[in-house]
């Protein structure tokens, strides 16, 4: 067997954070990608954790020198995964666990193909969506609704998906994304058929 990734996607208050720790727990084997961010850091958040936080310029240099396996610009922000730690990781035979948007999935998805399983997460509306935001307390008005607009965006690329969860009894929802998360691991994809053949066959 070689690595496997699964990415995470959804709207900012859709409650992705959560349940992926909660599911790296429960999971061996597995790696969270931390991505590189240009954004103030939350209360409670550290630096090489949650993300690796760096300014403007450093976020920049990296770009031109190929460092990110894909990046975005989101909310006047930039948001990027390394891609030194993700190799490194895949070498070892670990579940990679990806946290990206819309955009960096399909990106993602163009350089690893079949051994990418992917989980579109949200909630069951736009208004829940809102009120979690709100009751976060971290955002203004103003980046609420960015954040909103820019969820019914995302909303129309579900398709490109291999699964969708609505997140709207967590326990339930961390359950099945455990569930995903272990049938991630037995992809073919992630066989060295040849070898497993020969393997199997005492050859």
């Amino acid at each position: 067997m070689r690595g496997s990734i699964l990415v995470i996607s959804g709207p900012s208050g859709s409650g992705k954070s959560t349940l992926m720790h909660e599911m790296i727990k429960r999971v061996e084997n597995t790696y969270f990608s931390i991505s590189t961010t240009t954004r103030e850091k939350r209360d409670g958040e550290v630096d090489g954790k949650d993300y690796f936080f760096i300014s403007k310029d450093e976020f920049k240099k990296g770009i031109e020198e190929g460092s990110f396996l894909e990046w975005a610009r989101v909310h006047d922000n930039y948001y990027g995964t390394s891609l030194k730690p993700i190799l490194k990781e895949l070498n070892t035979k670990k579940m990679v666990v990806f946290d990206i948007d819309v955009q960096g999935h399909k990106i993602a998805k163009e350089k690893f193909g079949n051994i990418i399983t992917s989980v579109f997460l949200t909630t069951p509306s736009q208004t829940v969506l809102k009120n979690r935001l709100i009751q976060r307390g971290t955002d203004t008005t103003e980046s609420i609704q960015k954040r909103l607009n820019n969820a019914i965006s995302e909303m129309t690329r579900i398709k490109e998906y291999d699964y969708i969860l609505i997140n709207d009894y967590f326990e339930k929802t961390l359950e099945d994304l455990i569930s995903i998360a272990h049938a991630s691991k037995n992809r073919v994809a992630s066989l060295n058929t040849e070898e497993f053949i020969s393997s199997w066959a005492n050859v």
